[in-house]
């Protein structure tokens, strides 16, 4: 057997020893713990938007004060280190749109402030914003694009 061939039986062999000894996760556990966990951000932004809906005129209005309160929220929790912890506990349930991006977008902010302001902080909020508003600005025009389609088509 030449090198390259013992090179790739040795790793194949350490592929077999590491997929044999690493921890097999506890799916049912992992799901209840996403579950609980997004489902009690769901359940704020729930109680917070029924508090606003019976203190402003209007729906729209305590939609947007929901939303700023929610993102508040997931920042402040972000910077205080406890955003963290749910996201251990909970895995992709602390990934809650509103408060998970907000959370995404502080953390960068905070893990690169040393490196300034333009160049640090806002360079990578926007490394990871900028996909998510690509992402909504495209979502929103195929969506539109497909609506007036179909009211065309619908006469």
């Amino acid at each position: 057997m030449d090198r390259d061939q013992t090179a790739i039986e040795g790793a194949k062999d350490y592929a077999r020893l590491v997929a044999q000894w690493a921890p097999k996760p506890n799916v049912p556990l992992l799901i209840s713990r996403a579950f609980l966990v997004g489902g009690s951000i769901c359940f704020a932004g729930q109680f917070v938007f029924d508090y606003f809906r019976q203190r402003q005129p209007t729906e729209v209005e305590a939609i947007a004060l929901t939303l700023a309160t929610m993102i508040s929220a997931g920042v402040l929790l972000t910077a205080l280190g406890v955003y963290d912890h749910l996201g251990e506990l909970g895995g992709m349930g602390a990934a809650v749109p509103i408060t998970g991006f907000a959370n995404s977008m502080a953390a960068a902010a905070i893990d690169f402030r040393r490196e300034g302001m333009v160049l640090g902080m806002a360079a990578k909020m926007f490394v990871i914003a900028g996909p998510v508003i690509v992402y909504g600005i495209v979502a929103g025009i195929l969506t539109g694009l497909v609506a007036t389609l179909l009211r065309l088509a619908a006469g």
